[in-house]
């Protein structure tokens, strides 16, 4: 991307600072086409993808809890996202500030079918971009798993939604201040998995652990659901990876190869790992670890070549096989599925290699702008840093108020009850 305008245009950050939104422009078919089954893709992995891996991690009294969760999240963000946070994130084009989108596009209003940004139908850019606003905060619920209000988590989802996310989407999406600064986030390191895991271990944190953490065993009860939602969570991040290109190019089909094999460097490393220091390799680590290398390639999905993929991915699994003891046991933080030390530390890794393995040498076409290394590094600080820090502040503050009413926890008799029958009055099995 370094190397030319034309690259830069094929390009998310490209694509969002020269995009009009709220300006008609024909359309390109095979464009929309391809964002739109991009988005097909990129459900599939939260819904149903997300929802089943955190169901088999939890314990059997509280599998319901999480699908309804989930399910529950991605309703409501979409209503959310329709109602402001779609304008505050992405509307107003060039002229929106710094810091917000502007409130054109409130409750979608002007969005037609003739509207385009750049040569996709904004509609399916709106849907596309709806799944990344999606799977943050259902990423956010494993930090809290098996002990937070439902009626917490809507109100915590959707101030989340408009006061954090929307925001950090501006500032790096939207043609907003990160990306004015030259930081670049191909498909959501920053945007997605660095609020969200900052924001989960926030959330951990202020709801408290479970009852018997760390001392009580409580492994996951069902590794088969986990595997087969770890398998659509592989095949749809495709989607989220070669969509991001917005539009039907190489570019789109080198993110894809290079999500592929960053995700399979991630769990082959993670594999290792895991034999060389256990004796044993795991079902539930070689997911984690191609979890891992997914999160890592996020932000740079589009400017490296398969070389940096793999680096990258293979990075990102090591990295988060050993940030997760360091959650659990130096700070006894109960991140019930490990969000914060897989996303956020995921995405700082990739964040950082990015700048260092996306040029010529890797097979990469180059990061984004004509910064030196080391400025790309700093902005590519910058940009993590913010994010992080805005989405701890703020998450921290919400909860706080919400701890006031509608109260963050359970009692402790439905916590040991478990959450499908004290909180939706069903269970997952009755055998």
């Amino acid at each position: 991307m370094g190397q030319g305008p034309k690259f830069f245009g094929f390009s998310l950050l490209g694509c969002l600072l020269v995009a009009r939104p709220l300006e008609a422009a024909e359309l390109d078919a095979a464009d929309t086409a391809w964002i739109l089954t991009s988005t097909g893709f990129a459900w599939f992995m939260t819904v149903p993808g997300l929802a089943l891996l955190y169901a088999g991690l939890v314990r059997t009294k509280n599998v319901l809890s999480v699908l309804a969760q989930c399910f529950a999240v991605a309703a409501l963000v979409s209503l959310v996202w329709m109602g402001a946070g779609y304008s505050l994130a992405l509307g107003g084009g060039e002229s929106s500030s710094p810091w917000l989108g502007g409130t054109s596009r409130l409750f979608l209003h002007g969005l037609t079918a003739d509207s385009a940004v750049g040569p996709v139908s904004e509609a399916a850019y709106c849907i596309y971009h709806l799944g990344f606003a999606v799977l943050a905060p259902t990423v956010m619920v494993g930090g809290f798993a098996e002990r937070m209000k439902f009626s917490a988590m809507l109100w915590f989802t959707t101030l989340w939604m408009l006061l954090v996310y929307a925001p950090v989407c501006h500032w790096l999406w939207g043609g907003g201040w990160l990306a004015r600064l030259g930081a670049a986030d191909f498909g959501g390191g920053v945007v997605v998995h660095a609020t969200a895991g900052v924001s989960a271990l926030t959330a951990a944190w202020l709801v408290g652990p479970r009852r018997g953490f760390p001392d009580a065993l409580m492994p996951p009860h069902n590794l088969t659901l986990t595997a087969a939602g770890a398998g659509m969570l592989w095949i749809g991040w495709h989607g989220f990876s070669a969509g991001s290109a917005l539009i039907t190019n190489g570019a789109a089909a080198l993110s894809m190869l290079n999500t592929h094999l960053a995700a399979s460097a991630g769990a082959m490393v993670w594999m290792v790992a895991e034999w060389w220091r256990f004796g044993r390799p795991t079902l539930l680590g070689l997911v984690t670890g191609m979890i891992a290398g997914l999160v890592a390639l996020s932000p740079a999905a589009g400017y490296l070549g398969p070389q940096g993929a793999v680096i990258v991915g293979g990075a990102g699994g090591l990295a988060c096989f050993f940030a997760i003891p360091w959650i659990r046991r130096r700070l006894e933080i109960d991140d019930a599925m490990d969000v914060f030390p897989v996303h956020a530390a995921g995405a700082l890794l990739g964040v950082l290699l990015t700048p260092l393995v996306a040029g010529g040498a890797w097979g990469g076409s180059g990061f984004p702008g004509d910064l030196g290394v080391g400025q790309r590094i700093g902005v590519q600080l910058v940009a993590i840093a913010a994010a992080g820090v805005w989405s701890g502040t703020v998450s921290y503050f919400i909860l706080k108020g919400l701890n006031r009413w509608p109260g963050l926890r359970v009692g402790p008799d439905e916590e040991t009850e478990g959450l499908d029958l004290s909180s939706h009055n069903g269970k997952g099995y009755y055998f």
